[in-house]
């Protein structure tokens, strides 16, 4: 199957303080410009999930601005299974029914569609679960095309690879983490969606002792030659122009 790689923008930055180094969340104003600029830059695949604090409300106030024929362009990715509690300021994981299809109806009615969903905070015991079983059933009844898993263990990773009901699947791939490099190649065999994410190793990469250029880190990930996006998860401008740069010069 012939590859293609595309640039997406993870949002978790929009919404809550993430990165090597947090920072400030920007303002909505702010957080708009960017989802704006990275649409007129080129970027046509967004990732979200109600654990990003306010990200996913702010994505879908920025898709509403669209027309249908600009929305139709988009790939909408977001998750279930880790949510927010915005009274403690914090995310927290549960995987029943109950609390899977309530995260579902509320992302549905912010972003008003969703292309790809994806567990969030996915383990070998949740896959297993009935309650997540009768969760998917209920993403298909809703039309949602597209739905998967976002891993973070190598078991999650080959049960979620071996289960034909998943066409997608997001984990992490660096050069300071490569451990799911195979796992990337047996989904790519599979002919699956594939994200990777955290190139940078959430800017480690970047600013530690031995310093990577952003292209070398994703030539590292492109190399793999898969179908599927890399993720950059970011909340500037400059540095979203820097990454489209690079990204576009190693593949």
């Amino acid at each position: 199957m012939p590859s293609h790689i595309e640039l997406g923008l993870g949002i978790i930055g929009l919404g809550k303080p993430w990165g090597h180094v947090a920072s400030e969340v920007p303002s909505e104003r702010d957080a708009l410009d960017l989802l704006e600029f990275a649409w007129l830059t080129g970027i046509r695949y967004f990732d979200s999930a109600p654990s990003y604090g306010i990200a996913e409300a702010r994505l879908g106030i920025f898709l509403r601005s669209l027309d249908l024929h600009q929305r139709g362009e988009l790939r909408i990715a977001t998750k279930f299974g880790e949510h927010w509690d915005a009274r403690r300021d914090q995310p927290f994981v549960d995987h029943s029914y109950d609390a899977l299809c309530r995260s579902l109806d509320h992302s549905l009615q912010q972003l008003g569609r969703i292309d790809i969903l994806q567990l969030h905070k996915t383990t070998p015991e949740a896959l297993r679960s009935a309650d997540l079983a009768r969760a998917w059933d209920y993403a298909a009844s809703l039309g949602i095309p597209l739905m998967g898993a976002s891993v973070s263990d190598l078991e999650s990773s080959g049960m979620v690879i071996d289960d034909p009901r998943y066409g997608c699947i997001q984990l992490p791939l660096n050069r300071t983490n490569p451990k799911f490099a195979a796992c990337v190649d047996r989904a790519s065999s599979r002919g699956m969606w594939i994200a990777t994410n955290r190139p940078f190793a959430m800017g480690a990469m970047l600013f530690g002792e031995q310093p990577v250029s952003h292209a070398d880190a994703f030539k590292f990930v492109v190399d793999r030659a898969f179908t599927g996006v890399v993720l950059t998860g970011t909340k500037s401008r400059d540095h979203l122009r820097e990454n489209w740069l690079a990204f576009h010069g190693c593949s």
